[in-house]
């Protein structure tokens, strides 16, 4: 009875969080509102296919779909593997090579919560002509270093328009996956100085820009890029569902041509505004 009411809470949570009646998601799942509703209230026990049905209905991400078995009492059924591991090594190349593709231009994969798997030469060097080298063995997390105070933001010229989109973005993941990793690092940034007071300003419009760019400057240099974000399709993989690879991309010819001068091997503080 315990596993039963455990299952019947989560389940209960997961409807409200995705905004949806017993009636939308019982007319998903094609069963009865009735066998829903004793579902969540705990006086029905779910079978492993039914906890499947829902978990699929409500889009339940692959991580938590495991948490709905084991709550209902049956074990897990999707992986979580290491990106290095020989199980993945296609796809692994598949995402060094889109990292490949993307030189001489910044290129990262990281997980849902921002934390650096892999980077190509572009954004190695872009790092280091900002902040300097780091240690080969430092853990990296992307969100921090964009949103802290003392790492990127000295040096990113639109801040708190590029902070206020990015903060956003982490508030819907955190709503969307429910976990509490991700709601600790939503917590975490908010907690930055600054960040609360970026959040309220009002959003700019009918800038001459399509898209926000991500405005550096460092001492004469002027580095604008925009980014794009590729997840893979269909994962069966825990850790595949929650890998992002996120391509920089100049928004103008001087900024392309200072990465290019970059990986031909000129040295970074070679590198003038003015040559471009």
């Amino acid at each position: 009875m315990e596993k039963r009411q455990g299952f019947a809470a989560e389940l209960r949570a997961w409807r409200q969080r995705r905004g949806r009646s017993q009636l939308d998601l019982a007319g998903r799942a094609n069963i009865s509102q009735r066998h829903l509703s004793f579902l969540e209230l705990g006086r029905a026990a779910p079978s492993r296919d039914m906890v499947v049905r829902l978990a699929t209905a409500l889009d339940v991400p692959l991580r938590q779909h495991n948490a709905l078995l084991l709550a209902a009492g049956f074990a897990p059924v999707w992986r979580e593997t290491d990106l290095a591991a020989p199980e993945l090594a296609q796809v692994n190349d598949a995402v060094g090579h889109m990292l490949s593709q993307q030189e001489p231009f910044p290129g990262v994969a990281v997980d849902r919560q921002w934390n650096l798997l892999k980077a190509n030469k572009g954004a190695v060097r872009l790092v280091e002509f900002l902040v300097g080298p780091l240690a080969s063995d430092a853990r990296v997390n992307l969100a921090d270093a964009l949103v802290a105070p003392d790492v990127l933001r000295p040096f990113l010229v639109n801040w708190a328009d590029v902070v206020r989109y990015f903060v956003r973005s982490v508030e819907a993941d955190a709503a969307a996956d429910g976990r509490p990793e991700t709601t600790a690092l939503l917590a975490r940034l908010l907690s930055y100085d600054g960040v609360r007071a970026a959040l309220q300003e009002p959003a700019s419009y009918g800038a001459a820009s399509p898209v926000l760019p991500m405005h550096f400057r460092r001492g004469d240099v002027s580095l604008q890029l925009f980014t794009t974000i590729a997840t893979l399709g269909i994962p069966r993989d825990i850790t595949l569902e929650e890998l992002r690879i996120e391509c920089f991309f100049p928004m103008d010819a001087a900024t392309a041509k200072i990465m290019r001068d970059w990986s031909s091997g000129r040295p970074l503080e070679t590198v003038q505004a003015g040559d471009a």
